[in-house]
């Protein structure tokens, strides 16, 4: 009697194990995913506030992310040739103390042959030969080797003129830490520079993004030292760093990593004297001016350009020293791809033109 009563305890307990073991399981799956949350909202709670405090306490990380100048994309900016620049020199420069920038130059096309096997002494006195030479001040990521950037360089080559492109501080193989001031000191060093070899040959300015704002400071500080540059090309330009409130900025497509970065642009922009005056500085120029812009640009809309446009005709008082050409949308050119319009070559050579009048 007693085994049955044992037999049937013990048949009632394992049935009781099974339940107790979906519970436990219940219990367990319900605590991990308690723990996920927590540490899920914990990782949000620290990017929030490190979004917010990083860019106040270093502001040289965000200065390092605006300019996106670190990145050489594996290629050997001494070797032009390997990017089949075989009629360019490579060379560097020091605008200061510290300071080293790397350097193209490509002469005219007509001498190409010329070119083969020559050195950096060649190409210096070369610069002095009569024909146009342009400074070309590129944009805020990547380096001199940038395909819009050899398309200008080609282009430029191709109508009979020298191109001389440079990377700021930072940029590229160039030493030292990018600041506004630091690179309008870089382009009139080298200004100088280009303009001690190239005597009485007329010198350009081709400022593109970025470089829009360095070359309306540089030529300033130019027409400001009674030696106004010849003339200055604007290719998607922007005014100033403060659009409109409420229209994305020209480069928070920088900032996509970073959450919450838009909060603390303009402070942080303000805090590293990045504000780039070109609507101020056009206000002062009287340099000849030809303005190209995309009507497809994605990141600074055209109308931008009509604004500076206005400003400037309307600081020069005249129509014949002010341009602006716009390229129709349906060409996909965007911020980077007015190089490729087969009408480019013409505007230039117009605008050279002009020039000699």
């Amino acid at each position: 009697m007693r085994r049955r009563v044992d037999e049937a305890a013990g048949s009632g307990r394992t049935e009781e194990k099974p339940v107790k073991a979906k519970k436990v399981r219940n219990v367990r799956e319900r605590s991990s995913w308690r723990v996920w949350l927590k540490r899920t909202f914990l990782v949000l709670c620290v990017l929030y506030v490190a979004s917010r405090v990083i860019p106040r306490l270093f502001p040289a990380f965000v200065q390092h992310m605006v300019y996106s100048h670190a990145i050489l994309w594996f290629v050997d900016l001494s070797r032009p040739a390997d990017l089949a620049l075989n009629h360019t020199v490579n060379m560097y420069l020091s605008s200061e103390e510290g300071i080293t920038l790397g350097v193209w130059h490509t002469v005219p096309e007509h001498k190409w042959k010329e070119a083969q096997g020559k050195d950096l002494e060649w190409y210096e006195k070369s610069l002095g030969d009569g024909s146009p030479v342009f400074i070309y001040l590129h944009g805020n990521t990547n380096n001199r080797a940038a395909p819009h950037r050899i398309g200008v360089a080609n282009i430029l080559s191709s109508l009979g003129y020298h191109a001389v492109v440079m990377d700021y501080r930072g940029f590229g193989d160039s030493i030292g830490e990018p600041t506004e001031p630091g690179l309008t000191t870089d382009a009139l060093y080298l200004y100088n520079w280009v303009k001690a070899r190239c005597k009485d040959s007329p010198l350009v300015i081709w400022g593109h993004s970025l470089g829009t704002g360095v070359a309306t400071n540089l030529a300033v500080k130019l027409q400001e030292q009674g030696k106004p540059v010849d003339g200055v090309i604007l290719e998607g330009a922007f005014n100033s760093l403060r659009l409109p409130e409420g229209f994305p900025h020209a480069f928070t497509w920088y900032y996509w990593k970073f959450p919450y970065i838009q909060f603390f642009f303009q402070d942080s922009m303000k805090n590293n004297k990045l504000s780039f005056p070109s609507a101020e500085n056009l206000k002062k120029m009287t340099t000849p001016l030809l303005i190209l812009h995309s009507k497809d640009d994605h990141l600074v809309p055209y109308w931008v350009a009509e604004e500076l446009y206005s400003i400037a005709k309307t600081a020069m008082k005249s129509d014949d020293r002010v341009r602006l050409v716009l390229f129709d949308g349906s060409h996909g050119y965007l911020h980077n791809g007015l190089y490729r319009d087969p009408a480019l070559p013409g505007i230039i050579r117009t605008f050279m033109k002009s020039l000699e009048v």
